[in-house]
């Protein structure tokens, strides 16, 4: 092992096809450096433009994707299936990076409840943090839902690497909305590891608004932007419809979506249609607008409500994606915000949502646990405690 002085939390994370595990990762990051922690963030996925990690030491591993929305390929930055050879390079790298930096707690976004196709680097990286000398705590850091339960054999593996490996698993949402259990049942059988940390939000949320833009337009976001297209078409068609068309409208696209089909949606921009690239000063915009329309990604989500604006969500539901469909379904439930199946999406559907959910009163953000990042760094900070 390396006699370098050692840093306090090593953070892994995989993102492959959305940015919203990069993007909550680095609130995570951001907020564990305002405490005084010192991080190393480890991204194993392509480029974030605009991704603010703060002052963390930045690793980037040779970047790796899905091959589409049913991730049943890795492949490398050219689209090419990744071989043997490299993941072996990529395994190298990471162990390189753990004996650089000899952390007292590793952090691992997702695995084990999801990123098992990454095992070929993490299990040996859990391995050699287990025979350090000062073994680092290990954490698992989690959103609220699961995707539609894996196989039998892959429950009973994950649950012996959180009892073999893990000190702890923090689940990033609140009990009394949506318990774990709710998309993960043997979730009962490692309670004693479990701890929520409430909704992570980015804390540019509660910064001020704005000075112009967002003021009482529609604004429509659609996240990273790799599944965006349905989503904005029926925006265009709704404004097309609805008697809110005199307002301004502002369509943030993702910079996933290719630049060519970007340019096909942002040859339609005119007098009160505005279409430009996704901004990081994306949560200004919210307290000023009229109505936001979004998908339904967990820091999406969870922005919009925190903001307080008048709320319609479309959940992605392509490939194997049910994590989105249900936050949204049961928020909708707790009357937090108005969900549109994104299947049979019309810009008509769309429109009458628009129209209902500005003559509701949705709930206030006070009702919400969005304490996340702060209850994160308070629940790590005890585990370093027990760390030499």
């Amino acid at each position: 092992m390396s006699d370098n002085k050692r840093i306090d939390i090593l953070f892994y994370v995989q993102h492959l096809l959305g940015i919203g595990h990069q993007r909550r990762a680095a609130t995570l990051t951001r907020a564990l450096e305002r405490a005084g922690l010192t991080v190393a963030f480890v991204s194993g996925g392509m480029e974030v433009p605009g991704l603010d990690t703060g002052t963390a030491d930045f690793y980037q591993l040779d970047p790796v994707k899905a091959d589409g929305i049913y991730f049943t390929e890795l492949q490398d930055q050219q689209g090419k299936a990744i071989t043997a050879d490299f993941r072996k390079q990529r395994c190298e790298q990471l162990l390189g990076i753990l004996d650089k930096t000899c952390p007292r707690l590793i952090l691992l976004e997702m695995f084990p409840f999801g990123r098992r196709q990454m095992r070929f680097e993490l299990l040996p990286l859990l391995k050699a943090a287990t025979a350090m000398t000062g073994q680092p705590k290990i954490v698992s850091s989690v959103r609220d839902i699961l995707v539609k339960a894996p196989k039998k054999e892959r429950i009973s593996e994950m649950l012996d690497w959180v009892k073999l490996y893990f000190d702890q698993v923090i689940i990033h949402g609140d009990p009394a909305l949506i318990p774990f259990d709710r998309t993960f049942a043997p979730a009962r059988s490692i309670i004693d590891k479990i701890r929520y940390s409430g909704y992570v939000v980015d804390e540019q949320v509660d910064g001020p608004p704005h000075p112009v833009d967002g003021k009482d337009e529609i604004l429509v976001s659609t996240g990273g932007g790799a599944v965006s297209e349905r989503l904005l078409d029926a925006a265009l068609a709704a404004r097309a419809l609805s008697p809110l068309k005199n307002k301004v409208w502002r369509l943030l696209i993702g910079h996933s979506l290719p630049e060519e089909k970007f340019a096909r949606y942002s040859a339609q921009a005119e007098d009160k249609l505005i279409i430009q690239r996704s901004r990081p000063d994306f949560t200004s915009l919210l307290p000023n607008c009229m109505l936001s329309i979004s998908q339904g990604g967990y820091n999406t989500v969870m922005e919009v409500l925190r903001a307080g604006c008048p709320r319609v969500i479309v959940p992605y539901s392509g490939g194997l994606e049910t994590e989105q469909t249900l936050r949204a379904q049961l928020l909708s439930e707790k009357n937090a915000l108005t969900v549109v199946d994104e299947t049979n999406l019309t810009g008509e559907i769309l429109a009458r949502a628009m129209e209902s959910t500005l003559r509701q009163k949705q709930l206030s953000p006070s009702q919400l646990n969005t304490a996340g990042a702060e209850n994160t760094v308070n629940l790590l900070k005890n585990l370093l405690e027990k760390t030499p």
